[in-house]
This record gives C-alpha cells, sequence and structure tokens, in this order.
C-alpha cells in the first residue's frame, strides 16, 4: 500500500515540477524576447537556456532517483558482512 501511495504522490510532483518548470521557461521567455539591447539579449537567452537545462534535467533527475527508490529491489546483507 505505501509504495502505490508513493508512487502516485511521485507521479502527481513529477508532473507538478515540469509543469512549473515550463511555465517558468515560458515567462522567462517573454521577458527575454522584450529586451532591446542586442549584446543583453543574447546573454538573456545563454541564460535562459542554461535555466531550461537546469530545470528540465533537475526533473528528470527527480524522476528516476525517487522511481529507483520507490521500486529498486532491496537485496539482503551479505551474511557476516558489516551491519549498515
Amino acid at each position: 500500500m505505501k509504495r502505490i501511495f508513493a508512487s502516485v504522490l511521485t507521479t502527481l510532483l513529477i508532473v507538478a515540477m515540469t509543469l512549473a518548470a515550463m511555465f517558468t521557461l515560458l515567462r522567462a521567455t517573454v521577458y527575454v524576447t522584450s529586451i532591446e539591447a542586442p549584446l543583453q539579449r543574447a546573454i538573456a537567452i545563454a541564460a535562459e537556456l542554461l535555466l531550461g537545462v537546469v530545470l528540465l534535467l533537475g526533473t528528470v533527475w527527480l524522476a528516476t532517483h525517487l522511481a529507483v527508490r520507490i521500486f529498486g529491489v532491496k537485496e539482503p546483507a551479505p551474511p557476516g558482512g558489516p551491519v549498515a
């Protein structure tokens, strides 16, 4: 039961984070395209690309990390080994 609840909660969290990242990138794109100076606009576009990569890769990393935590097979400790 805990695994089902955790997977549903994780799915909702990932969807919410992805939507938040997309809305943030959309607002940043609208702001960047309104900049008049070409040098400032070029710097802002580079910053927006970096922001997009960080946000979306962070979302993918969190999704895979939580999925492995939830659905990963836990192996028993070897006999005679240290107890963590």
